[in-house]
């Protein structure tokens, strides 16, 4: 994928993602969820709305979309086929590729509920666009989907190749890792990745892209059949837990309930 990805900022912590093409004067964006932004940046760089992607139906996610469609009207908005949003103009599902000549780009896209019921990702190359799903060192509470479908999820992403970049929506990233190292104290990986995301805070530089590779060492909910992991949650829990989706669910029930 010879596509730049630019962050934008946007409410607090979010990331609006903006693809371009260095030979082309389009750019296509994921969960605009505040359209001002995303229009600011587009006429700085002189750019032209090819397309818009949205991962699931939240406001934060999906609140700039009907004011860009004023700007850009007629342009294909992609999103999931199982969620209630309106602004939709192609409805996609696991396997649907995408094609977007204008930045010469091609998504497939995956299913991957549990934070909503019909949340789905976009992968172009090695890079992953999959929303609140999975965050660096964390991954979204459950809504409207299931602790089921979330750990089916995660499992399907950490199944991709390890040097997938992964493109999440917030900048929750030192919070996460923070969690982190309460289920795993003695990590050094996890101790390592603070100091180095601290720093590029420091430096006012976004945490996000992270490496699936980094996730799998650090992310607590990719973590589930780690023996250090189920001893952490059935230590909080008090009780025997089995590997995968019930020491996730009990990881997730304990930062929701103790540190969020």
């Amino acid at each position: 994928l010879q596509v730049t990805v630019t962050p934008i900022p946007a409410f607090e912590d979010n990331y609006i993602w903006c693809l371009g093409d260095a030979n082309s004067d389009y750019a296509v964006v994921v969960d605009p969820g505040d359209d001002n932004p995303v229009r600011d940046y587009l006429r700085e760089k002189g750019l032209k709305l090819a397309a818009i992607l949205v991962t699931h139906k939240h406001g934060d996610h999906t609140g700039g979309i009907r004011g860009l469609l004023a700007d850009w009207p007629g342009i294909p908005v992609y999103g999931p086929e199982n969620e209630p949003i309106r602004t939709l103009t192609q409805r996609v599902a696991e396997g649907d590729r995408i094609e977007i000549p204008e930045i010469a780009a091609t998504f497939v896209v995956l299913d991957v509920p549990g934070h909503t019921e019909g949340h789905v990702a976009y992968l172009a190359g090695d890079r992953l666009f999959c929303g609140d799903t999975l965050f660096a060192a964390g991954c979204g509470r459950v809504f409207s989907g299931t602790h089921e479908q979330l750990y089916a999820s995660l499992s399907k992403i950490a199944a991709l190749p390890p040097q997938t970049r992964l493109y999440c929506a917030h900048e929750y990233t030192l919070a996460n890792l923070g969690f982190a190292e309460w289920v795993e104290p003695e990590s050094a990986a996890i101790r390592q990745r603070i100091e180095r995301d601290k720093a590029t805070r420091c430096r006012n530089e976004p945490t996000v892209p992270s490496l699936l590779a980094d996730e799998l060492e650090t992310n607590p909910f990719l973590r589930s059949h780690i023996p250090q992991v189920i001893e952490a949650a059935e230590r909080h829990a008090g009780r025997p837990l089995a590997e995968g989706v019930e020491t996730f669910t009990a990881i997730r029930s304990w930062k929701d309930r103790d540190y969020d």
